[in-house]
């Protein structure tokens, strides 16, 4: 593990009356407690940061793949439409 740091904060008293709590049913201390929320949180930041760029990647091609998808339905249309002539004999 890395070298750990030491870190001031300030919290209310019944926020720090639910840690202890975790960590006594826990059996580890304060300090783990906090360490494990403060991973939990990182990767759900995470999560979302891919979130948003996927989303804004999505908006951003929208429009393309509209037009490709367009485009194709309209090859699609006349490929049927050969299909039928063909097996149809017309």
């Amino acid at each position: 593990m890395s070298e750990k740091k030491r870190i001031v904060l300030s919290i209310s008293q019944q926020l720090l009356e639910q840690v202890d709590g975790i960590a006594q049913r826990r059996q580890t201390n304060r300090s783990e407690v906090i360490r494990e929320a403060m991973r939990q949180y990182v990767v759900e930041r995470r999560k979302d940061d891919i979130r948003i760029a996927l989303q804004q990647g999505y908006l951003e091609m929208a429009p393309i793949n509209l037009r490709m998808a367009s485009e194709a339905f309209f090859v699609e249309q006349e490929a049927g439409g050969t299909v039928e002539r063909l097996v149809s004999g017309v």
